[in-house]
């Protein structure tokens, strides 16, 4: 029988989440809607946007596709929960990685059902170079999802 580590699977689902809705409810707070902050010069900003796609701006139109990414975003959601209850012995160190994504998963989730779009908030450019801008959230499944392909490419072996 594999022993999960469900105490870090929910402290770090949690975690991810709450920080990610702290700081939405902050920029809500403090930066008008379209507003930028500027933290530093060409390079980090704080801005307030809203999203109604998917992450960094994907699909930001309104009408059929929030419908469709919402419902994506719950399929994620039990999709890692289903892959965690089926982590053998060799794969926990897949853990940090899956948690990370659904508590992003989760907090963009509570957005989208909350105010009916993500709110986008860290404003990243280099020189001419832009990033959409993004969410605690947003990093968090970029973070866990690199996690999970670094266990997965290099230290996970398959059964034989």
């Amino acid at each position: 029988m594999v022993k999960r580590n469900w105490g870090l699977f929910s402290l770090i689902i949690i975690l991810a989440a709450i920080l990610d809705q702290v700081t939405k409810f902050l920029v809500l707070s403090n930066v008008d809607l379209h507003s930028s902050v500027q933290v530093i010069s060409g390079f980090f900003n704080i801005v307030h946007t809203r999203n109604r796609g998917m992450a960094f701006g994907l699909f930001n139109n309104p009408g059929p596709a929030f419908y469709f990414l919402t419902g994506l975003s719950v399929l994620a959601v039990v999709l890692i929960l289903f892959w965690f209850f089926r982590l053998r012995e060799n794969d926990k160190s897949l853990t940090p990685g899956l948690a990370l994504i659904l508590g992003g998963a989760l907090g963009n989730i509570i957005d989208r059902f909350r105010i009916g779009e993500v709110i986008d908030f860290l404003d990243v450019q280099i020189g001419s170079y832009h990033w959409p801008a993004f969410n605690i959230a947003d990093s968090c499944i970029s973070i866990g999802t690199i996690w999970v392909v670094i266990c997965l490419l290099f230290f996970i072996k398959p059964d034989k």
